[in-house]
């Protein structure tokens, strides 16, 4: 039932962070998986660490008009996907006074776009098959508002609801769409937070359990989301906080 051995997995935001954790642990768990980011060097390096059957796309997903030529390139190595998993994404942590234009675009682009066209590019293959798993990244933010997260707030509440959208248009064909929301994990995304001792502390304090997240509390929500263990369960955030919004 939790089985993915064979299945094949796109992940973008591979080269660090949750993606490259998520990367790492399907292809611990037998999947062949193709890992995609912007920074070659590192999704290099993650190739090279990383056991089993692993290929990598270099793409900026950030630019929509690269999404089309990297969806082909993702299905070159093993085929087309089973499992897409949206991890990549991005923070300008610019507080609401201060915010650009052009990082607005940029975090839009990236984090609430990308997921939808890259799964749009994937999806009539999956359907072919009538089996499918798509996992978008939500967060905390998808519901709370925190300080500077005013555009990555905005796009992560839509990922929210892209997530419902997504699963009404496509489940009926067989392809499942969740989404997880992790709370704090250190991250280099979540750098400047977990160099705050202070404000580390504060969010742990947050949480029912009474700590931030350890990147393998990610492995079971994940694994459940992309087996046939959620055959039944679609348009659904998963909270991976440890309670933080319970409280």
């Amino acid at each position: 039932m939790f089985d993915v051995e064979g299945r094949i997995a796109c992940v973008t935001g591979a080269s660090s962070g949750l993606g490259r954790a998520a990367a790492t642990f399907l292809a611990e768990r037998g999947a062949r998986v193709v890992g995609v980011a912007r920074r070659s060097e590192q999704l290099a390096d993650w190739e090279q660490e990383c056991p089993g059957q692993t290929a990598t796309v270099t793409a900026d997903l950030g630019v929509l008009d690269e999404i089309a030529d990297a969806a082909k390139k993702i299905s070159g190595p093993f085929g087309a996907p089973d499992i897409l998993i949206n991890a990549a994404g991005v923070n300008t942590r610019e507080v609401a006074d201060d915010v650009t234009q052009e990082g607005w675009h940029r975090t839009i682009d990236l984090n609430l776009s990308a997921p939808f066209f890259l799964a749009q590019a994937l999806v009539p293959q999956m359907k072919q098959r009538g089996w499918g798993r798509i996992v978008n990244f939500a967060s905390l933010q998808s519901r709370r508002a925190l300080p500077g997260g005013i555009a990555y707030g905005a796009s992560k509440g839509g990922v929210e609801q892209l997530t419902r959208a997504m699963a009404e248009a496509w489940s009926a064909s067989g392809i499942i769409v969740n989404a997880l929301a992790p709370g704090f994990f250190p991250t280099e995304l979540t750098g400047p937070v977990f160099a705050d001792d202070a404000l580390s502390a504060r969010h742990a304090r947050q949480t029912c359990i009474g700590r931030n997240g350890e990147l393998s509390d990610l492995e079971g929500p994940l694994l459940f989301l992309c087996s046939d263990a959620c055959a039944y369960v679609t348009g659904q955030v998963l909270f991976v906080d440890g309670g933080f919004t319970a409280k």
